[in-house]
């Protein structure tokens, strides 16, 4: 296995000339995006137009078809890296929580701590404990899963996910499972993560999100990236036809 050997001044993520097939159906057709250390990049588009399978090709939860992605300077798609020790360094959110319905929340906390990073069980308590609190859910922690709303799961997914001590955090769609009232607690959560200088790529249908904490927009359509720029300004002032047909029906 390659070691991850990480390069200080690459950008967080680096996509070039991204394939990906299903098949005969080519879902991404030669995406080139980077994402810089440090901000929040908002991937918005129709259903279909592939911004799941963009966001899954960059942890290789989908084998892109070609072309290269880099994490922090290590390429992702290299076949000998230590994928493992990779996704170690990203964490990702899901729409669905993917929470252990038989552990409580703390020990869905801990359990990849001890696994997968070696730590010590008091010490991946304690990691565990200090993001509960920070998703404003330290009193929770003997909950199981199903005693939880689904607003209150995907905040336990995201303090999951920084238990792991991440450089990068990705989200897809981590909104649309829940009711919209559940909605607001986990954009704050979210935000706050933003605030603190956490490098995120989201996949989001939240345009007031994307207006307020986003650095960059992406709006993808057919597998491609249709345009790009500055939140306000692509949702203020689109340039292409394609976007401002899909803004004017959700905007």
């Amino acid at each position: 296995m390659s070691q991850i050997t990480v390069d200080e001044n690459a950008p967080a993520i680096d996509v070039q000339q991204l394939h990906k097939y299903f098949g005969d159906n080519q879902v991404l057709t030669g995406i080139d995006f980077h994402v810089d250390r440090g901000t929040v990049v908002c991937v918005i588009g129709p259903s279909g137009s592939g911004k799941s399978t963009l966001l899954r090709c960059i942890n290789r939860l989908e084998e892109p078809t070609s072309g290269k992605v880099f994490v922090e300077g290590v390429e992702v798609t290299d076949p000998d890296i230590d994928l493992d020790a990779l996704r170690a360094r990203i964490g990702m959110v899901f729409q669905q929580f993917n929470l252990f319905p038989h552990l409580s929340v703390l020990d869905n906390l801990t359990v990849a701590q001890t696994k997968v990073k070696k730590r010590k069980k008091d010490e991946a308590v304690e990691v565990a404990r200090r993001n509960l609190e920070k998703v404003g859910l330290a009193e929770r922690e003997d909950s199981y899963p199903a005693h939880l709303s689904g607003g209150q799961q995907q905040r336990i997914a995201i303090a999951r996910a920084l238990s792991m001590d991440p450089d990068l955090m990705l989200f897809d769609e981590p909104t649309s499972a829940l009711d919209p009232e559940l909605v607001g607690d986990v954009l704050g959560v979210m935000k706050d993560l933003a605030s603190e200088g956490m490098t995120m790529m989201v996949v989001t249908h939240e345009m007031g999100f994307a207006r307020e904490v986003g650095h960059k927009l992406v709006f993808m359509d057919g597998g491609v990236i249709v345009e790009e720029g500055d939140p306000r300004t692509v949702l203020g002032d689109p340039q292409e036809e394609r976007t401002q047909s899909f803004l004017s029906k959700v905007l």
